[in-house]
């Protein structure tokens, strides 16, 4: 994906050849790039896209379903909502390359073997997709993004068997998603958090691009292998961050580790009411939110949205048995991280709140 856009220039540049149906030639190929990750955040998964050429009509063209426009209002509301429109542009084979060049990002092509027939239909189906309102769609982090807008494309044309995902279903999407951010630990703890319980499922649906490319390998039409070449365009280079006390487990754990130690009411009751009211977040955002993703979120059971009316509560008695229901859905809460990959993640709030409450029931007295 581009961070920045330049979608007018690249309609003008393009639209007397896409406006019309070019017949390709016998030289015509099709392939489908899959780019290696980045630095920022929106491309930590990496990319895909497809490139058509033809030596005879002296084409050679990239389709990218993975634009966006920052400039565009509320943009950061709209991708928390889930109605951020997306948007496929055509550029040229050394523009789209430019990027990835410049960013050392590794960039593999498998050319695609299919008929005559089916490079024309695939080729015409993108340029329509150009100048009709199908050029935009709502981006869905997993049901709906750059890749599963290629592989809708792709399946289009080759009919059947279509092309799914080889790679192994029966883990979580959650677990597929959580080595993409080693030493990112922010990211990481971000995500986990504010993901719900549709991450936990099978992750069946075809949607990064490293699944779609091992997909392809292993993908045959006609009984032939649908790829006939595979080459690395750009070798790149491995884009590991460097390890950070700051950016890791460590630091917020020292962090609460503080926190505990200071055995200060006051403290804990600031502490707890953060937490409670990232827990009311967690709820109102899967209400207000169009990402399925971001709903029914377990989080919550730790950072409890009750922790919000805690330090207002007066009567003793009431106070001890909102802190048995909040120690009873923190006992739920574990029950159901013990098979979840972000467990680890977790036990440092998940012992700093145990601690933070049981140090406030025994601190309180009977009226």
């Amino acid at each position: 994906m581009l961070k920045k856009i330049y979608f007018l220039l690249l309609l003008l540049s393009f639209s007397n050849l896409f406006s019309q149906n070019v017949p390709l030639s016998d030289q015509a190929t099709v392939s489908v790039f899959t780019c290696g990750k980045g630095d920022e955040l929106y491309t930590t998964f990496g990319h895909t896209a497809i490139r058509v050429t033809d030596s005879i009509n002296r084409l050679d063209v990239v389709y990218n379903y993975g634009m966006f426009d920052f400039r565009e209002g509320n943009f950061y509301l709209k991708f928390v909502k889930g109605d951020l429109q997306y948007f496929v542009a055509a550029t040229s084979y050394q523009d789209f390359m430019f990027e990835y060049q410049s960013e050392n990002r590794e960039v593999i092509e498998q050319t695609l073997n299919l008929s005559q027939e089916k490079k024309q239909r695939l080729f015409d189906l993108l340029n329509s997709s150009l100048f009709s309102d199908g050029r935009f769609y709502t981006y869905k982090f997993i049901d709906r993004n750059c890749t599963t807008m290629v592989v809708e494309k792709i399946n289009d044309v080759v009919g059947k068997p279509i092309i799914t995902k080889v790679d192994d279903t029966s883990i979580s999407y959650r677990k597929v998603l959580y080595p993409y951010f080693e030493n990112h630990f922010y990211y990481k703890l971000g995500i986990n958090i504010i993901f719900g319980a549709k991450t936990d499922g099978d992750s069946e649906k075809l949607f990064l691009p490293i699944e779609f490319l091992h997909s392809l390998d292993k993908a045959k039409v006609g009984g032939k292998p649908i790829v006939l070449k595979k080459e690395t365009v750009v070798k790149g280079a491995p884009h590991k961050t460097p390890f950070s006390f700051l950016n890791s487990i460590y630091f917020v754990a020292l962090l609460l580790l503080i926190i505990v130690l200071t055995k200060n009411r006051k403290v804990f009751f600031s502490v707890l009411f953060a937490f409670g009211l990232l827990g009311l977040f967690l709820c109102l955002v899967g209400l207000y939110s169009l990402h399925k993703e971001l709903l029914w979120n377990y989080n919550a059971l730790l950072f409890n949205p009750a922790f919000v009316i805690l330090p207002f509560i007066r009567n003793a008695k009431w106070f001890k048995n909102l802190i048995h229901f909040c120690f009873g859905l923190l006992l739920v809460y574990v029950v159901m991280m013990l098979n979840k990959p972000h467990l680890l993640l977790m036990i440092p709030f998940i012992m700093a709140v145990f601690y933070m409450l049981f140090q406030l029931k025994r601190k309180t007295k009977e009226a």
